[in-house]
């Protein structure tokens, strides 16, 4: 799985009445109300094969964020796309759609207690795979990270470590399915680089599965964001290495290294 091909990725050209897709097919904006909001991806994923999208803009005044999921239906085959993708479109059966919220987070195995679930998701970054099973995906890309301010120093502990909230803006979300021994597979939501566990089980894969996205609420925007399923780059390596010597981003800043390396392991 590790060397699994996976074509250019695109948005499906059916989608919500208040989605616009740009000309690349890779951004989706809702342009009015909070709903009406669903878009696909243009072809059915392939089994470890990520549909990845990261949060562009957000809109207040709204309750409600970013809904990602799968289906077996073919968006070509709606005459009107559902208006939500819950409860609307997984009423119509063959559909599962999780929605992401502020708290969305790791689900502790059974048995396994809460402290070392926190020890495993802080920790787990600093491997530059994701391995779900036999699928395997370098992180680089799977990671939002947030933007320098002028006082992100002094106010943004998130800067510091380089975790974003899942609903924040830059957070990148994404699915996947994997293959089951009984012929059904798992559906994953993936969250700056840290599996969810098992979102949904025994769905029916002999069947093309396309995935959701429901650009609902506060989210406004997202754009596709391109994976690549060889071997992460030297570059990465050493930058992982590096940030593995430093307590967090802002201490980059005090080694006797060039600015454009700095930068480079800064993500800016």
């Amino acid at each position: 799985m590790s060397a699994l091909y996976c074509p250019h990725t695109q948005f499906h050209r059916s989608h919500g009445t208040n989605i616009r897709i740009d000309s690349s097919r890779t951004q989706a904006t809702r342009v009015e109300s909070f709903a009406n909001g669903l878009c696909f991806s243009h072809e059915p994923l392939q089994p470890g094969q990520i549909f990845l999208v990261e949060i562009e803009e957000k809109e207040l005044g709204w309750c409600g964020h970013l809904r990602v999921g799968l289906t077996a239906h073919n968006p070509s085959s709606f005459e009107v796309v559902p208006e939500y993708s819950l409860p609307d479109l997984v009423n119509m059966g063959d559909s599962w759609v999780f929605a992401i919220t502020r708290n969305h987070n790791r689900v502790i195995p059974e048995g396994e207690a809460p402290d070392a679930g926190l020890v495993q998701s802080q920790g787990c970054l600093s491997d530059p795979y994701l391995q779900i099973e036999q699928i395997k995906i370098p992180r680089d890309k799977l990671v939002g990270r947030s933007r320098p301010c002028v006082y992100s120093h002094i106010l943004d502990d998130l800067y510091k470590t380089n975790l974003l909230p899942p609903t924040a803006r830059r957070s990148r979300i994404g699915v996947l399915y994997t293959p089951q021994s009984d012929g059904t597979g798992d559906m994953h939501i993936i969250i700056n680089g840290e599996d969810m566990g098992p979102s949904a089980r025994g769905i029916p894969i002999h069947r093309p599965l396309y995935a959701v996205i429901d650009v609902f609420a506060s989210t406004k925007s997202v754009h596709v964001i391109q994976v690549d399923y060889g071997f992460s780059s030297l570059q990465t390596l050493c930058r992982m290495a590096i940030q593995k010597h430093v307590i967090h981003r802002l201490a980059i800043d005090w080694l006797d290294l060039p600015q454009m390396l700095k930068t480079f392991c800064k993500y800016e």
